[in-house]
């Protein structure tokens, strides 16, 4: 085989062989690490949006139950706070419930706040009437 046939493929001078620089292999590592680097950043806060989506749902699972049990009681709250714990699927939260009184003596208002390890996942407030 002569110098002539393995000549680069660019055009280039007999007897030079084609091929790629080492400054060009490293570019392309750099753009694959950055473009892998991006997509294991945008695959954890996808994985961290549904995480906190689930525990949005439970809390609001809980609180909508303290609710119901209110509203079932079927007599005024009397004023105050407590807190309870709430199970669902598996997860334990806690139920911070506050009763205040409100200008109108037949109403109080109820705020639930469900909290994870003393961090709030959601609060729901409601008007609870003398039956």
């Amino acid at each position: 085989m002569t110098a002539a046939c393995a000549s680069s493929g660019r055009g280039g001078a007999p007897g030079v062989f084609s091929g790629f620089t080492l400054v060009e292999v490293m570019v392309a590592l750099a753009i694959t690490a950055i473009a892998l680097v991006a997509g294991l950043k945008s695959t954890a806060a996808l994985t961290n949006n549904a995480d906190r989506q689930g525990r949005l749902l439970l809390g609001q699972l809980c609180a909508e139950n303290r609710m119901t049990e209110l509203r079932l009681a079927r007599q005024l709250p009397g004023v105050g706070d407590s807190v309870t714990d709430c199970v669902q699927a598996g997860l334990t939260l806690q139920i911070a419930q506050a009763v205040r009184p409100t200008p109108n003596p037949n109403f109080r208002r109820v705020d639930v706040t469900v909290l994870e390890a003393g961090q709030q996942v959601v609060r729901v407030t409601t008007i609870v009437g003398r039956n």
